[in-house]
């Protein structure tokens, strides 16, 4: 069951920018201690400066994001999927899939993007998702115009079939009729590219789904350069924001995609990738020594999970609330 929604004080945090860059800052500024998420991830989406945000899959590791200093997080489905052991392919349902985001929130001060695959069905699946993001103060739903059950798309050598524009683009203006909180974001994750479009199929695609009130367009490639997002954004010509994901051609410098006219970038699978070889590399030197001795002082301590948690609240609650012998 979904919790009931509640809303954390946002701490302030302080930014500045250089006047050699036009990146953003990884902090929030003192003026977002009162503004909603949705509202955080709205301007973000409409700033001029290049924005990130950063892969989290649960509410240890949303929490680890903020703290590190970014001012959005990507609820990756992939990783979201696979901290759950299943594969990315809607075998996790959309409600355990909002299980886990919710905590991320209720860890969190900073926004959501939600990587919400398809929408988790058709129109009417994607504008009750709206209505169930928004109880959980989640900022935003990003939505992939293939079909359901989707495939990941950086799969090899799988079919990824798109759905037809006009079903999408109005599946599109479902979730838009739908939000109350008129900063609430949805993004339109075109697939073209990765489908195996060109140019063309990609730009009427966004086209298309930026008319039907999409808040700003994800171009999605699986190249290892970035030549695909180069010949969009410059057939693009600034109609919305634009969102990539660089993972694939992650040798790109990042002033590159400020000077193309990118608005966003998500680091988007590179928390989970790293708690994996963590734990790989800590368990196969406990079962090879069985012994502790060699793993210690290369972990985090309990102290830190303790710390991470929150447990000072608690301790401080403790002592208001519980009688005192």
């Amino acid at each position: 069951m979904l919790r009931n929604l509640f809303k954390p004080i946002v701490p302030i945090r302080f930014c500045f920018n250089t006047a050699s860059s036009n990146y953003s800052t990884q902090n929030n500024t003192a003026k977002n201690v009162t503004k909603k998420k949705s509202t955080q991830l709205k301007e973000m989406l409409e700033s001029k400066n290049l924005e990130f945000i950063m892969e989290a899959h649960n509410g240890l590791s949303a929490k680890i994001v903020q703290e590190t200093g970014f001012k959005g997080v990507w609820g990756s489905g992939l990783s979201i999927s696979a901290q759950l052991g299943v594969r990315d392919s809607n075998e996790a349902s959309w409600t355990q899939v909002l299980d886990v985001v919710e905590f991320m929130s209720d860890n969190t001060d900073i926004p959501i993007l939600l990587d919400a695959d398809t929408g988790y069905g058709n129109f009417n699946n994607a504008r009750r998702l709206v209505k169930k993001l928004e109880q959980i103060n989640v900022a935003g739903a990003c939505i992939e115009d293939k079909l359901f059950p989707k495939t990941n798309s950086l799969l090899d050598n799988r079919v990824q079939p798109l759905a037809e524009i006009e079903e999408f683009a109005l599946k599109i203006k479902a979730m838009k009729d739908t939000q109350q909180d008129p900063d609430f974001c949805v993004v339109a994750r075109v697939e073209a590219f990765i489908a195996g479009w060109g140019l063309d199929e990609a730009l009427k695609r966004a086209e298309a789904y930026r008319n039907a009130g999409a808040d700003a367009v994800l171009m999605h490639s699986k190249k290892s350069d970035p030549s695909d997002i180069e010949a969009f954004m410059k057939a693009w010509k600034n109609q919305g924001p634009v969102i990539i994901v660089p993972t694939k051609y992650y040798k790109t410098p990042t002033k590159y995609f400020q000077d193309l006219g990118v608005s966003m970038v998500i680091w988007a699978n590179h928390n989970v990738r790293a708690s994996v070889q963590a734990m790989q590399q800590t368990s196969k030197q406990i079962f090879d020594d069985m012994s502790l001795m060699n793993v210690e002082k290369k972990i985090a301590s309990v102290n830190e999970l303790f710390r991470l948690q929150n447990d000072k609240e608690l301790s401080d609650a403790e002592k208001k609330y519980l009688p005192k012998k």
